[in-house]
């Protein structure tokens, strides 16, 4: 069975729709189809039915999955134990957050691509969801993003380390009269964040559940920190976000910082990887960069100068 079988089939089993599996391997939908018979005639078994909610694993696809990860993930350990045998440092794949990869990742791997300019480094921009799977499927390195708070048990196949302590800021749009308000009035504003199930949308959740204030009124619901930003900035409604996704826009006076009346927020940005036995030289020298030169950042109760009460 060749893994690149493999990998079509679990892209199948996960989206349970050919055209979204041939999306996610870089394939042409016909492709992925051939790829699925050949491996039903290697196996002499159907791997999935037709339902109405989409494909569907059959018995034998079921008894695959588990095979099919734990391949994969042997093939791409035996690649790491002969780069490390040889002493070659292949390219070090890494995804992040969208805000993360713009606003703190250039610095830190500008210094790492200095110290080993024989290390390719691939950047891939992704959702929390998707870079775990890209993880767990051995498609990244490594990976940076926002803690969630409150999620399921760890996943033990994941390693983990805290980079930094992220401040969240509340932003308006700017322009506004000043004024000090209290938790009961800040319960009665419009905000606009994130789908529920993303991690930014997890941040405002808590802080307004910790500063006993139930869920927020939403006045939208925007797919990305930069969208936020935008519509608060037209007078939509206000935003609770981590600061270095909008750290250009309040410089840029488009929206501005304002007093959270709550107990002060922050988020872990953290980078996790998968537990191998043997892990890539790339990612040793990385993981062994992060422990030496990821300055903390700023801590989270230090308020930027360009804050400002909340307005009425």
């Amino acid at each position: 069975m060749h893994p690149r079988l493999l990998k079509t089939f679990l892209a199948v089993a996960r989206t349970r729709n050919i055209t979204r599996a041939a999306a996610e391997v870089h394939l042409a939908q016909s492709s992925v189809s051939d790829q699925i018979q050949a491996l039903e005639a290697e196996l002499g078994a159907s791997l999935f039915t037709r339902s109405r909610q989409g494909l569907e694993l059959t018995p034998a696809g079921e008894a695959l999955k588990p095979y099919a990860e734990e391949l994969l993930s042997l093939a791409d350990e035996a690649r790491a134990a002969v780069e490390s045998a040889v002493g070659q440092a292949g390219p070090l794949s890494i995804g992040a957050l969208e805000s993360i990869a713009s606003a703190r990742l250039p610095g830190w791997l500008a210094g790492f691509r200095a110290a080993h300019p024989d290390i390719g480094i691939k950047l891939r921009t992704a959702g929390t969801g998707e870079l775990r799977r890209m993880l767990g499927e051995g498609e990244t390195d490594v990976a940076f993003c926002f803690d969630r708070f409150g999620a399921s048990e760890p996943d033990e196949r994941f390693a983990r380390r805290i980079i930094s302590d992220e401040p969240l800021v509340l932003i308006g749009p700017p322009g506004a009269n000043q004024a000090d308000v209290d938790l009961a009035t800040l319960a009665e504003k419009r905000f606009v964040a994130t789908e529920t199930g993303c991690v930014y949308r997890a941040m405002v959740d808590r802080a307004f559940a910790e500063a006993g204030l139930g869920k927020p009124k939403l006045a939208a619901e925007a797919g990305s920190i930069d969208a936020i930003a935008g519509l608060v900035a037209a007078g939509a409604g206000f935003g609770l976000v981590p600061r270095l996704a909008v750290t250009e826009a309040l410089d840029r006076g488009e929206v501005a910082e304002l007093s959270w009346p709550g107990p002060v927020r922050s988020t872990d940005l953290v980078m996790i990887w998968r537990r191998r036995r043997v892990q890539p030289p790339a990612l040793r020298a990385l993981l062994t960069a992060a422990g030496e030169n990821f300055a903390p950042l700023r801590p989270a109760g230090d308020r930027l100068p360009h804050a400002a009460s909340f307005p009425s």
